[in-house]
């Protein structure tokens, strides 16, 4: 079973087969799929589920903080189910993909007091950008 699938089985969220087959397509590490991805992918699996629900479904999902949606440069929103581990994200700017990061340090101590003008800060989304191998090559 996916750490995903585990979390929702913990917090007691009623777990259809559409739902199901959406939390398993998002499973696994570097896991950065569009909507319309998440929807074609779950369809392979489960060929009635409708996209509405896809969309319905990972609308629940990032309300119940179980996946994060990550948005860069403009391009569809992705979902990410590395909800639980703070992380970073690192973006291809040649073919958008995504992978995540976890350098040390922490950004909020890296942000000095006279720069955060009055804010309390909770949090930060950092985003390194360049090409991946498969673009450079």
């Amino acid at each position: 079973m996916s750490d995903l699938l585990e979390r929702l089985r913990e917090r007691g969220w009623r777990l259809t087969s559409q739902r199901r087959v959406v939390a398993e397509v998002l499973d696994g590490e570097h896991v950065h799929l569009t909507a319309d991805e998440v929807h074609a992918l779950a369809a392979d699996r489960l060929p009635e589920i409708s996209r509405a629900t896809v969309y319905n479904t990972l609308g629940e999902l990032v309300t119940l903080g179980e996946v994060i949606e990550v948005s860069t440069d403009g391009r569809a929103k992705r979902y990410d189910p590395n909800a639980h581990r703070p992380h970073h994200h690192l973006v291809c700017t040649g073919c958008g993909a995504i992978r995540d990061v976890h350098p040390l340090g922490d950004p909020l101590a890296d942000l000095p007091a006279e720069q955060r003008f009055g804010f309390a800060v909770s949090g930060a989304e950092v985003t390194y950008r360049g090409l991946c191998p498969g673009c450079t090559g």
